[in-house]
């Protein structure tokens, strides 16, 4: 095992104030916001970093947090970045606990409550201990959920201001049972494109459609084709997605009205990036050739997203002893299969050497599933997630011996 894994655990340590990190974290589940709107979350952040003697930064992209740390020693100059996510989503909460959201229609259904109270239980436990030699910088990064917030940290100087050598992510994950850590070396999450397809026909009455260009019949015919991409043109050994999630046309009013238009909306998730190129082409033509079949257009809008969150191997086995630390070997699962859910925390990893990391927190029997109207995050697994930000912090950059 590497030498510096043979420092003590945090873990004693942040057990002791692991109420105080369930309050923050109640708080924070009860005052959702929005993306770039974290204008509560981020001050709450700010203040209970400087009560904990730290260097704080505030508005780096928009809303985000940057709080910095220096070890007892400083001489390696080395930094550390650990990131958590502070936003919420448009979601009416169902849940009927004290600590359920106040603000009908937003909720934490995706853990960035728990996720920025553990970052929070890290920072007060390295800024007692200061156990390290170089720089920890906390990242409290806004606007996750389709806002690109880590884009907007970037773009506004975050490694230039705050030069990090690694940077560490993680996310709560229900699949996982409390107390096991989940990684593998290589892709974490899939890239994320959005597409529009928008049809054009010719509107006219539903008992003369010779008289028409149905645009309904068009995208009922693109709908079926799509999904045609990936089983006939995706190697099986590789993975793809293509989703139509949403479509728009006609009047539910108008029973007897051809409209003119349609739109169809969805997702394309890719690990790969000739697979995503090959997905995006594929979907461009095959929109257009099915709509000319009909006698209509269609034009593809395809957005790129978030690419693919991939790990630096050997970093992700460094997490993956580094947890062993904490929970043992029987608890850390190293080749964790990826998801085909996307996170922008990808746009940093292309910039930083880093890693992303899975803790389990349960709950799937208890349909506790992320994104759903009855979704909490799981406190018992606070101080478990605090312990692995600081423990990844003092490990990577280890003080000598006097």
């Amino acid at each position: 095992m590497d030498k510096r894994l043979s420092q003590p655990s945090p873990m004693t340590a942040i057990n002791q104030f692991h109420g105080d990190l369930i309050a923050i974290r109640h708080d924070l589940h009860a005052h959702p916001e929005l993306g770039f709107e974290e204008l509560r979350t981020a001050r709450i952040v700010a203040e209970t970093l400087e009560r904990f003697g730290i260097e704080v930064h505030r508005g780096i992209g928009r809303t985000g947090v940057v709080g910095v740390i220096p070890g007892r020693a400083t001489g390696s100059g080395r930094m550390i970045g650990l990131r958590a996510d502070m936003d919420a989503l448009p979601i009416v909460e169902e849940n009927e606990f004290g600590h359920r959201s106040t603000r009908h229609g937003l909720m934490h259904g995706c853990g960035h409550d728990g996720h920025t109270t553990m970052l929070l239980g890290a920072a007060r436990y390295l800024a007692q201990t200061r156990n390290f030699d170089g720089t920890v910088a906390l990242i409290f990064q806004p606007g996750e959920e389709g806002c690109g917030g880590a884009s907007a940290m970037l773009e506004d100087g975050l490694f230039e201001r705050f030069p990090c050598d690694e940077v560490y992510g993680m996310h709560n994950w229900p699949s996982l049972p409390p107390g096991k850590i989940g990684i593998n070396p290589g892709p974490m999450m899939s890239a994320c494109d959005r597409v529009e397809i928008r049809i054009e026909g010719r509107g006219g009455h539903g008992a003369h459609p010779y008289m028409a260009v149905d645009p309904i019949v068009a995208a009922g015919h693109i709908i079926a084709a799509s999904q045609t991409i990936v089983a006939r043109n995706v190697n099986p050994f590789d993975s793809a997605v293509v989703s139509l999630c949403a479509v728009e046309a006609g009047n539910a009013k108008a029973f007897n009205v051809i409209p003119h238009t349609a739109t169809l909306i969805g997702t394309v998730r890719t690990f790969n990036p000739l697979t995503q190129d090959m997905v995006e082409a594929r979907l461009r033509t095959l929109c257009t050739q099915v709509a000319m079949a009909f006698g209509a257009t269609a034009t593809v809008e395809y957005v790129r997203m978030n690419p693919a969150t991939i790990n630096t191997p050997h970093l992700a086995q460094f997490v993956a002893d580094v947890a062993q630390t904490l929970v043992g070997a029987d608890n850390v699962i190293r080749d964790l299969p990826p998801s085909m859910g996307s996170e922008d925390f990808a746009f940093m990893l292309q910039r930083k050497p880093g890693a992303y990391v899975r803790i389990g927190q349960g709950g799937l029997e208890g349909g506790c599933v992320l994104h759903n109207t009855r979704y909490d995050f799981n406190d018992d697994i606070l101080p478990l997630g605090s312990a692995l930000f600081a423990a990844l912090a003092e490990r990577s950059m280890p003080l000598t011996a006097p």
